[in-house]
Order: C-alpha cells, then structure tokens, then sequence
C-alpha cells in the first residue's frame, strides 16, 4: 500500500527500531509511546481491518506480543504489568490502517487510562445477554 506509513516501515522506507520479525509480522517500537517500552506487533502482509488479516497470522501475532511481553517484563524498562490493545476501525479508535496489536508496559502511577461511558453502570440481565448472544451465533 503506497500511502501506509506501517508498509513503509516494512519496506525500509522509513525507519524503525525493530525488536523482531520473521515470515508472518514484524514488532518495533511505537515513535508515539505510552511508557517506554511500548511496541507494535504487525503483519508483514498489508490487512487494513481484522476483517482482511489471515487468521493464521493473527494467531502469530498474538504469540509475539507474548513474547515481547516477556521482554518487557525482563526488568529492561519500567513494567509491572502488561496491556494488549488493539483498534478496528476507526469508531474504535484506529488511526493507522493496518492492523495492529499495541504492547506497552504499565505501572502504578502511570498516566494511562481507560476511561468507560456510563452505559456501563447498568448490567444487562442474563436475557438480554442471552438475546445478543444468539443473535451474534447466527454471524459465525
């Protein structure tokens, strides 16, 4: 993709501090992160959505961003615990369209946060739960 600045990284059109890669993604270091430490885990292959991305890839992955997990844990960087995070489209928050699994370091006292809508104070009951649940059965 011409216009992708994560194709462009791939291509070694610009430059990147790359942690990892082999056959399936690559892994480098978010120029925008959270706390240090924080890495992408992306596919080699362009995939804009998860909707495109080959499920195999996707499992790998999610292996990597173990295993840079395990590495930031190492004691290099700050860490006392580790979130995954990742955006599919732009109602979620994607800004770069290629997909792509955040790994960054957390600690107490740190700035991150999540931040949850009020929709969220009102459980839904298990009916209600059961009827989405049977509605999203029927897109599998």
């Amino acid at each position: 993709m011409d216009n992708c600045i994560f194709c462009k990284i791939l291509a070694k059109q610009l430059p990147s501090s790359r942690l990892y890669e082999d056959d399936h993604c690559t892994a480098f270091l978010d120029i925008r992160p959270v706390n240090p430490g924080h890495l992408l885990v992306i596919p080699n292959k362009h995939a804009a959505s998860l909707a495109e991305l080959d499920p195999d890839t996707g499992a790998q992955m999610f292996r990597v961003g173990q295993r840079m997990a395990r590495a930031l844990r190492g004691g290099s960087v700050r860490c006392e615990g580790v979130n995954f995070h990742m955006a599919d489209g732009s109602a979620a928050g994607q800004e770069v369209f290629h997909v792509h699994l955040h790994v960054f370091p957390r600690f107490a006292g740190d700035a991150f946060r999540v931040t949850l809508g009020s929709t969220l104070k009102n459980s839904p009951t298990k009916a209600e739960l059961d009827a989405i649940a049977e509605k999203l059965s029927a897109n599998l």
